[in-house]
Order: structure tokens, then C-alpha cells, then sequence
């Protein structure tokens, strides 16, 4: 019988260790080399706390050390309590923000693709507060006797999968840190109204990139043309528009106001986009698919340990986020290539129930996919780029 790595050891198969370790020399290399826990080692204990949701450092160190027999094909030992608290706030967590762009990008080559018949890259921005006690994250200071901290998020509706996060102070506006992003030229970006800034919305239009956003009741404009509308698929009113309050100068470009009444809530919302070649009900379909965001948000606080903290420093705690960001990609990507119809959160429990066990990752919700995945599985293991 073919001898079969644990189920752990073939999900961490899908990040090549060769651009590990090249993200590590490309400025991330240790001044002394690591005796005792490398930064491979760091991830694999991180990322198994992840997958199985320990609640603190002894527990993870403690239910890692039982699996001792089987670490050797995951590259890791046991490791002490102090190690890895100490490996977790000394060592820079920039590393696994850069693995976690590398892992992005693998996983968008293989993602699905949206559900909308454009071309444009489609994405939506939000951001999300975790909160945090002040008392131990004293250096995340939020209210006057509460912390935590933001993560700002750009998701690829191609897969629904994080193409960038900011983590930043709880306070920092979301616009200020919207305004930093480098947005791929003919992309389309949906964002609610914490986003709306006139001089943005230009610089967008200017730099070939399209918004669709809610219209604050208070913002003024003059109706330069009306549109047909479909009034039995929910759209209300098309119109050509022009600003025309104190800041209308900073946006002088036509936009496009498109009303629409949800025919499940009957509840109207209003949106404003510069886009004008798609129909009325694209528009309100973009910004409705811009809920898959607030999901993202929804499921790694429910499935990864992004609550509660292995560590108090800032460093620690950014590690970890990152690690529980990485697994996240890691379980999407290997639902593309396994093509499964399971949602993210069954895949996750499955793996959970069975991660150090000796099975095909390939037939394990079907076992009758092996003779298909298994050849196309050894190819993409490994990434030549």
C-alpha cells in the first residue's frame, strides 16, 4: 500500500516552501539562525491552532506535543511554551503579511470566476473592528476604556477572497486608509457610504476606476437626465446627474444616481456610480454582492481565532492575524482545485475531524474524485513562478 502523508502535512503541501524561504531571504532573514523554532515551524504550530481552535499557548503546545509521531512530513517539532510566545512577539509579522500576497495570488489564478457577465475586476471594501481589552492591549487604545483594532479589507469577488488587508488602530478612519490603495486600472469597487468623498470619487473616475456606492440623503444635485427604467425588476429611477453642493467642485464629473426597491424587504435604497454602460439593475446587483464582504468578516471571526489572542504585543498579535488569513486562503484554494461545492465552514470541520489522519486530501468529501485530482494535484503542489 502507498504510503499516504496525514491530512495536515498535504493542505501545507500548497505552500511552497521555496518562496517560504525566498520571502524570508528578501529581507526577513534572522540575523542568527533559529535554533530551536524556525519560521516554517512557527507557521505549522500557528496555523495547526488555527485549524483547531486552541484557546491558549500551553494548549497548543500541549496538543501539538501529542502529535509528535506525526510531525516529521509537516517540517516541525514539539515545541516549549516560551518559544513560541517569545517567536510570536520578537519576530516581525511583516513575513506573514508577505506570504500572506504571495498565497493571494496563487489562489486567485485558480479562483472561480464572478458571477456577473463584465470583465472588470470587481471588488468591495469595508473594514471591521475587532475589539480588544485595554487593559492588556494597551498599545490599541480605541475609547477611553475600550481597545481594538480595524481590519481593512479589500475582497476579490472572483473566489470572495481577500486580494488585501490593513490592520490599523480601531480609530483610523476607513476613507483614510481607502485613499492608500492602488487599485488595478478598469476595476470596479462597491463600498458603502462611510466611503463617500467627493475629491475620491474624482480621483477614481480619473484613474479609470468605477465606484458603486449608497447616496447620503443629504448630498445635492441637479438631474441632468432621466433614463428608462425597468420598474419590474425593482429599479425606481435612473438618472444622469450633477453635484451641486459646497463640494461639488471637487467632483465635477456626470455620476449616476440609480433608485431601487428590493422586492424580498421592499425596503428603497439609492446608489450613485459612475458607471454608465451597464444596466440599472447591474448596478443594484453589484452593491447587493457586496454583502459577501460582511460574510468574509462574519465566518473568520466564527471558524478562526481572531477574537481572542496567544499574545499581548502588537507584534503577536498581527502574527497571528495573519497566519489565521493565510489558512483562510489555504482552505479556499484548496477548494478550487479540489472543484467542491462545500462551503468554506464544512471544509474546515472536516479537516478538523481528520487533519492527522493517513488519507487522500483529494477523495476526502468524495472519494470517487481521486483518479481525477490526484494527477492534477501533484502538478500544482508546486509553484515554478
Amino acid at each position: 500500500m502507498a504510503h499516504v502523508n496525514t491530512i495536515f502535512a498535504q493542505l501545507l503541501q500548497l505552500v511552497d516552501r521555496h518562496d517560504f524561504r525566498r520571502i524570508e531571504n528578501q529581507g526577513y532573514r534572522p540575523i542568527q539562525k533559529y535554533r530551536t523554532l524556525d519560521r516554517w515551524e512557527q507557521f505549522v504550530v500557528m496555523m495547526f491552532a488555527q485549524i483547531t481552535t486552541r484557546c491558549g499557548v500551553r494548549d497548543i503546545v500541549n496538543q501539538f506535543r501529542f502529535q509528535s509521531r506525526r510531525l516529521y512530513h509537516l517540517g516541525a517539532r514539539t515545541v516549549k511554551r516560551s518559544t513560541l510566545a517569545d517567536a510570536n512577539s520578537s519576530r516581525d509579522a511583516g513575513f506573514f503579511e508577505a506570504v500572506f500576497h504571495h498565497q493571494y495570488k496563487k489562489c486567485a489564478s485558480v479562483a472561480p470566476r464572478k458571477r456577473f457577465r463584465f470583465k472588470n475586476k470587481l471588488y468591495s471594501l469595508d473594514a471591521s473592528v475587532v475589539d480588544l481589552c485595554l487593559s492588556l492591549f494597551d498599545w490599541a487604545k480605541f475609547r477611553t476604556t475600550k481597545g481594538g483594532i480595524k481590519l481593512h479589507t479589500l475582497l476579490d469577488h472572483d473566489g470572495y477572497i481577500p486580494a488585501f488587508v490593513q490592520v490599523s488602530e480601531a480609530k483610523k478612519a476607513d476613507l483614510t486608509v481607502a485613499k492608500l490603495l492602488r487599485l488595478p486600472s478598469g476595476s470596479i469597487v462597491a463600498m458603502d457610504r462611510a466611503y463617500v468623498d467627493f475629491a475620491w470619487f474624482r480621483d477614481l473616475n480619473e484613474n479609470n476606476i468605477s465606484f458603486v456606492t449608497r447616496m447620503k440623503k443629504n448630498i445635492k444635485y441637479q438631474v441632468v437626465k432621466r433614463h428608462r427604467v425597468l420598474k419590474s425588476k425593482g429599479v425606481t429611477s435612473d438618472q444622469t446627474i450633477i453635484l451641486t453642493g459646497t463640494k461639488a467642485k471637487e467632483c465635477p464629473i456626470p455620476l449616476r444616481r440609480v433608485g431601487y426597491r428590493d422586492p424580498e424587504t421592499k425596503k428603497h435604497y439609492v446608489y450613485l456610480t459612475n458607471i454608465f454602460r451597464l444596466s440599472s439593475k447591474t448596478i443594484a446587483d453589484i452593491y447587493r454582492d457586496r454583502w459577501q464582504i460582511e460574510l468574509f468578516f462574519k465566518w473568520i471571526k466564527q471558524n478562526l481565532k481572531v477574537k481572542t489572542f496567544f499574545g499581548t504585543t502588537k507584534n503577536a498579535v498581527l502574527t497571528q492575524l495573519w497566519i489565521a488569513l493565510i489558512t483562510m486562503l489555504l482552505l479556499a484554494y484548496y477548494k478550487f482545485l479540489a472543484r467542491l461545492g462545500n462551503s468554506l465552514s464544512q471544509i474546515l470541520r472536516l479537516l478538523q475531524l481528520n487533519l492527522f489522519n493517513r488519507r487522500n486530501i483529494w477523495c476526502l468529501f468524495d472519494p470517487g474524485t481521486l483518479k481525477q485530482t490526484s494527477s492534477h494535484q501533484q502538478q500544482l503542489t508546486l509553484n515554478f513562478n
